[in-house]
């Protein structure tokens, strides 16, 4: 009985392969689930950038996307930080 050596990297691109199909097929899932929470109740903004980091960690198109979506919560934020505190009642 003898034991071949396997070539170095062998199996590897499958299981690169396999990993990119997991993680589009979560990440991508966990992103529709957040943009059918725009118009359903549930919390939409942050369930999508959610979906983003996941799909960003082998897609590079999802890493601009989410690049924009944190952008845009710095821009609001700073918008919210700008307005001036509302006062209480007046009775």
């Amino acid at each position: 009985m003898s034991i071949t050596a396997k070539p170095k990297g062998w199996g590897r691109p499958k299981l690169r392969g396999a990993k990119r199909i997991v993680v589009g097929v979560v990440g991508g899932t966990i992103t529709l689930i957040g943009i059918a929470l725009i118009v359903l109740p549930g919390p939409a903004f942050v369930v999508i950038p959610i979906g983003l980091s996941i799909l960003a960690t082998e897609f590079a198109w999802a890493k601009r996307y989410l690049r924009k979506c944190r952008e845009m919560a710095a821009r609001v934020k700073d918008k919210l930080k700008s307005r001036p505190a509302a006062s209480g009642p007046s009775a």
